[in-house]
């Protein structure tokens, strides 16, 4: 089993967790409805991806 030698330093224990963040998602709105959608993904509100039906959505 690995056992460490000697103590890690707080500055580099920090250094090497540098990129364990979370991330906010890049939101777009859509073109057709105006909705907020994360990119890359077909609006939940109108079934609509990049100008194009995707899903057919009922009229409420």
């Amino acid at each position: 089993m690995a056992h460490p030698k000697r103590k890690v330093s707080k500055q580099r224990r920090d250094k090497r967790r540098t990129h364990d963040f979370a991330v906010v998602p890049t939101l777009a709105t859509c073109s057709n409805c105006g909705a907020t959608v994360l990119y890359h993904r077909v609006c939940p509100e109108c079934g609509y991806y990049r100008g194009r039906q995707i899903i057919e959505k009922k009229a409420q």
